[in-house]
Parts: structure tokens; sequence; C-alpha cells
């Protein structure tokens, strides 16, 4: 495998456990909600899984503004031609459905705290990220493949091996918090798709 490929496959691992957490965190904490209080098993997975999604969505919105940055960059020593192949990539920077968007929304989910209006911040929370944020990613994904040279990807996405571990150090919290009966899946909960 070579840089390129552990690049992309690792940012591919990030966004599909950054989902699995996303809906699984609408699973149970939308539920949650209707109860009178949360159990401490409850608890430790919502901190373990508010912890995985605040890390890797910073990491996301970094990455943004570093490709940002390189696009306006290349725009301005570009030549016409070159500029105006840039522009949709740019575009798709521009796009709604950024990782910035999805934290307010978490945070908003957060603050409704166990009252009845958590259920449905939960629910928007994954609906967007499902919906809005993954299309924007694959959007992105497959933009940068055509734009991008390996040097671009390494500067642009900032993956190393301790991001790596890292970012896998988090997912296996989340997953060994999990409370009993809960599964991690890439499909969102009923009533919270697109």
């Amino acid at each position: 495998m070579n840089e390129l490929e552990i690049i992309r496959s690792q940012l591919t691992l990030e966004q599909s456990h950054a989902v699995e957490v996303a809906n699984a965190c609408a699973a149970v904490f939308a539920a949650a909600s209707t109860a009178s209080a949360p159990s401490e098993a409850t608890a430790r997975f919502r901190e373990a899984c508010v912890g995985y999604l605040v890390w890797v969505l910073a990491r996301f919105e970094e990455r943004d503004q570093s490709l940002a940055e390189l696009l306006v960059s290349r725009q301005s020593q570009a030549n016409g031609a070159a500029a105006a192949s840039l522009r949709p990539l740019a575009a798709l920077i521009a796009r709604a459905g950024t990782s910035r968007e999805a934290l307010a929304r978490l945070e908003a989910a957060l603050a409704a705290g166990d009252s009845a209006s958590a259920r449905t911040g939960w629910q928007e929370f994954a609906r967007f990220f499902n919906s809005a944020w993954a299309a924007r990613r694959a959007a992105l994904a497959g933009a940068l493949a055509e734009h991008l040279g390996v040097a671009d990807w390494r500067a642009v996405c900032a993956i190393d091996a301790d991001s790596m571990l890292d970012e896998r150090k988090r997912f296996e919290r989340v997953l060994a918090q999990r409370p009993a009966g809960v599964e991690l899946r890439r499909t969102p909960p009923a009533g919270t798709g697109s």
C-alpha cells in the first residue's frame, strides 16, 4: 500500500467511524432523553462519543481550512485555465455540511441535556450528519482525488502514525463504553435518516 492509499484509507475509516458514533448517539441519547436520568453507563458512553466526535470533526475542519488555504495559494499562482480547474473544488469547500456545522448541532443536542427536546436535537444531529455532512465529505474525497498529488494530500490531511493511533484509541474507547445492547452501525436509526 502506498502513502496516498494509506491517507485515503484513514480518511475513509475516520468518516465511517464518525458516522457510526453519530448514529449511536442518536439511537441511545434520543431514547435516553425520555427517561428521567441517564444511567452511569449511558453517561460514560456519551462522554466517549462526544470526545470522539469533537476530536474527529475538529480534524476534518482543520483539513478543510488547510485545503482552502492551499487553493487560495494555487489560484493566485495559476493561469486562467489552471485557476478555473480549481473552482469546483473551492465551491465544495464553501458547500453546506461542514464539520463546524456538525459541531454546532452536536453542541445543541448536548445543551438540551435530558429534556424532552433532546430527542429532537439528537435526531437532527444524526440527520444532518448522514445527509449534508456525509455527502459533502464524499464529494470532497472525489474532488481531492482528481486535483491533489501525494504531497498535497500529506499537507492537507495531516495524517501520520500518531494521529492514526490516536483515532483508533478514541474509537476503541467508544466501543468499550457501549451500554449493553448498543451497536455501532453506518445506517441511521429509524427517524433520523435523510
